[in-house]
């Protein structure tokens, strides 16, 4: 696919990684505490793009920090709306995708949630739950407003399948490290490296590896063979404990330093 003809999200990503850069995108949970300037500060630290969670009541893939998290956002009285209004009136340095639940956006209109998430300045959507197979009317609402569709491929999903996810997902593809919910682990899953092997065989499009990814060295393990990291229930945990904005670059700026230094 030519440059050209890819969205912000995937030509961005791109671009960096035929440069050599292993890519990093954080996770950032909208809603909770300051996350508006958590965004910028990760940002700041070296992220490529930023995963932004929409929080959803029964979040199926989410473990229990990014659970957490949520339900405090939830508790506040945060909606989608006023997520996304909030982002509308914000700029940022680096491609944006938002990360929910189908009910969202069957609740407000494929066509209506994609020119929504457009106007706010979203390049990607990730969508766990909308399985490859029932996603053709959100992938072409999305497509039509300039909105990348990330597909999810786990450990256990089949060599065909792999290759039809692979060829339909947009902007990235999102290799799920391990079986199971996300969380922070103490050590990699071997599986973590063999999904992004085995995506690699079947596209060029970027190839991040997410869920289970905690540490610094455990990015640079996965990034051997990735093209880099999504770090979501580790860094919301250090927001959970407090630690802001600050707390966020600190420590999203040691994995960027970990992945250019590998």
């Amino acid at each position: 696919m030519a440059n050209e003809s890819m969205g912000a999200l995937e030509k961005a990503l791109t671009d960096k990684k035929n440069s050599g850069r292993k890519l990093l995108v954080p996770y950032i949970n909208a809603g909770f505490g300051n996350w508006v300037e958590a965004i910028h500060a990760v940002i700041d630290a070296g992220a490529d793009a930023v995963e932004v969670g929409i929080p959803f009541s029964d979040p199926i893939m989410d473990g229990p920090i990014i659970q957490e998290a949520s339900q405090k956002a939830l508790e506040a009285g945060v909606t989608p709306a006023g997520i996304l209004s909030d982002l509308r009136r914000s700029s940022f340095e680096v491609p944006l995708a938002v990360m929910t639940y189908y009910n969202i956006v069957h609740h407000a209109g494929h066509d209506r949630f994609a020119k929504e998430l457009a106007e706010c300045g979203v390049a990607g959507s990730i969508i766990p739950d909308l399985q490859l197979d029932e996603a053709g009317e959100w992938m072409k609402s999305a497509r039509e407003n300039g909105i990348d569709n990330v597909m999810l491929a786990a450990p256990s999903t089949s060599p065909e399948r792999l290759r039809r996810l692979a060829d339909n997902s947009h902007g990235f593809v999102y290799g799920v490290g391990l079986m199971g919910v996300t969380g922070v682990r103490n050590s990699l899953a071997e599986s973590a490296s063999e999904i992004a092997r085995r995506l690699k065989e079947y596209t060029s499009k970027p190839v991040l590896v997410g869920v289970g990814v905690s540490t610094a060295d455990q990015a640079i393990q996965v990034s051997r063979i990735a093209d880099g990291v999504i770090v979501g229930s580790a860094l919301v945990r250090r927001l959970l404990a407090g630690g802001g904005p600050q707390g966020a670059f600190d420590f999203m700026s040691e994995f960027r330093k970990a992945l250019d230094d590998k």
